[in-house]
């Protein structure tokens, strides 16, 4: 997936197609949602996430709460709409079930579009990635690419709850358990403890790559922001 950056788009989201688009061509799709409308611009990635050829079907709200998971659709929606209603940063990984009948699992990432005129939220743009087994070390890296783009925009907390979703498969209020288990132990503030977690895996010279084992050697013995 291959675009020039849009003079049309802000800089948050060139600075994210460049970084996802690099390399070999990754498990990772973007989407763009019309509130007003519920149609949702796919790049191809995300028809093939879903089983469809690219252009097969039109992607709509409806179709694509009806290939979530029975398990998750509930949950989707909400984070749906609760983004839709702030326009704020949000994550979630939930099952689909593919035109195929294939169970995958899935991280999606975004955040709202405001109008001008109103203030209001009018899209929802970001990135499917697919975190499946076997894809699942390139969804990391994909992950990893995703948070240093948007490391001045997105906070240290939904970055790191990001990476948690991701690398662990669980969701949101799961990885909020783990960053708030790991503050109590270190005697951390949460939000230093996301800065950190975040800072490992995406200053210029990092060469640590997000896996599990990272992770949890990190969150034994965290480093406070200021010693890094």
């Amino acid at each position: 997936m291959t675009t020039a950056p849009s003079a049309g788009r802000s800089p948050l989201e060139n600075e994210l197609e460049q970084a996802l688009a690099t390399g070999a061509k990754p498990p990772v799709g973007r989407y763009e949602l019309d509130l007003a409308t519920g149609t949702w611009e796919w790049s191809d990635e995300v028809y093939e996430m879903h089983g469809f050829e690219p252009g097969e079907v039109v992607p709509t709200t409806p179709l694509i709460l009806s290939h979530k998971h029975p398990d998750d659709r509930e949950r989707v929606d909400g984070v749906l709409r609760r983004a839709a209603e702030t326009g704020e940063p949000f994550s979630s990984v939930h099952r689909i079930v593919d035109a195929k009948g294939r169970t995958r699992t899935l991280a999606v990432t975004g955040q709202g579009r405001r109008t001008f005129a109103t203030g209001r939220v009018n899209e929802l743009f970001g990135y499917f990635i697919d975190v499946t087994e076997a894809q699942r070390k390139a969804a990391a890296r994909e992950a990893t690419a995703s948070i240093k783009a948007s490391a001045e925009q997105w906070s240290g907390i939904e970055q790191a709850k990001g990476v948690l979703m991701v690398i662990y498969g669980i969701e949101e209020e799961s990885a909020m358990n783990v960053l708030r288990e790991a503050s109590n132990r270190s005697n951390l503030a949460v939000r230093d403890l996301g800065y950190s977690l975040v800072h490992l895996f995406s200053g210029s010279d990092v060469t640590v790559v997000p896996t599990k084992e990272a992770i949890e050697e990190f969150l034994a013995d965290p480093i406070p922001p200021g010693d890094l």
